[in-house]
């Protein structure tokens, strides 16, 4: 057995995290080879190859593989595919949008959200909003999995893979990139980080979210957001965290003003320590909490921050 793994590469530099949880997933299913492709991805595969248990390394730079675009990606992974068994990528955005194409391609099924592999034909996936998990097996000559990176612990480094340079394959030319609009930001990447601090509907508004991100950087976490915050226009987007939004098993999590829906229990009920503060103590969120405060949050929350 056999899998080429799509390494997680933005402009030029790989997702170690996402990159090495998925090398421990992928280590199951037989020899590991990651792909790293960009505009630019030399850095990238040289990185990919410090990851214990990769066995090999192609790195193709090519400007149409470069933002993140779906279609030559594919291709690419498509022309590959002879040589492997499996193909897989961390559960990412950027593989959500990859892996469909390349199974169509293919004509397989996806196999999405991979949390648990029983061997190489059968695998485990949350479904319900993580309250069930579902055995899927696939008779698939290929399968195509994206694997849920927060259940798996990253692969150590350490590794000395060989790096060989590929040439991209003809673009589909099926889209283009017009431009990103990226916000920056110091604090961690949200599903990598060790701590993330969330607020919910019950902050309030836009102005108190800052409460949210205070506390956050005292903590030097990330800052996520229920989506009834997000739908209120409290926190952006892409700090969503839940079944609609981003998946995260950080070492602590902290929820405050979260009621605790079932959707953004989904998200985060994988945190290794989850703490809550919000006034309902009937609040669903201190069902799952390890540590649960009932407390007004414009009490407690400053309170938390000055003794920090």
């Amino acid at each position: 057995m056999a899998v080429l793994l799509l390494g997680e590469v933005t402009d030029g530099h790989l997702s170690v995290d996402a990159t090495a949880k998925a090398v421990t997933a992928a280590m199951k299913l037989g020899d590991v080879t990651v792909l790293c492709a960009g505009a630019k991805a030399a850095d990238a595969a040289a990185e990919a190859a410090k990851i214990s248990g990769v066995k090999k390394v192609l790195c193709a730079e090519d400007g149409s593989l470069g933002h993140r675009l779906a279609e030559p990606t594919a291709a690419l992974i498509v022309s590959l595919a002879g040589d492997y068994s499996h193909i897989a990528a961390p559960a990412t955005t950027d593989a959500k949008n990859v892996l469909p194409r390349v199974a169509a391609l293919l004509d397989v099924m996806v196999i999405s959200d991979v949390s648990g592999v029983v061997d190489a034909d059968t695998f485990e996936r949350p479904i319900y909003a993580g309250n069930a998990i579902q055995t899927v097996k696939s008779s698939d000559a290929k399968k195509v999995v994206s694997i849920r990176t927060s259940t798996f612990d990253p692969a150590e480094m350490g590794g000395a893979a060989s790096v060989e340079n590929i040439s991209a394959v003809a673009n589909p030319g099926l889209s283009e990139w017009v431009e990103d609009k990226v916000a920056g930001s110091d604090r961690p990447e949200l599903t990598s980080a060790g701590i993330v601090v969330s607020g919910g509907r019950g902050v309030g508004s836009k102005d108190d979210f800052h409460l949210i991100e205070k506390l956050a950087d005292k903590l030097g976490a990330a800052v996520g957001a229920s989506r009834a915050a997000v739908d209120s226009g409290y926190a952006p987007n892409d700090w969503q965290v839940g079944q609609t939004g981003k998946v995260v098993a950080p070492s602590l999590y902290v929820a405050i003003g979260i009621s605790g829906a079932i959707q953004h229990l989904a998200g985060m009920k994988d945190s290794k320590v989850i703490v809550a503060i919000n006034k309902d103590e009937e609040a669903p969120i201190f069902q799952i909490a390890d540590y649960g405060l009932v407390a007004d949050l414009f009490t407690a929350v400053p309170e938390l921050i000055e003794k920090l």
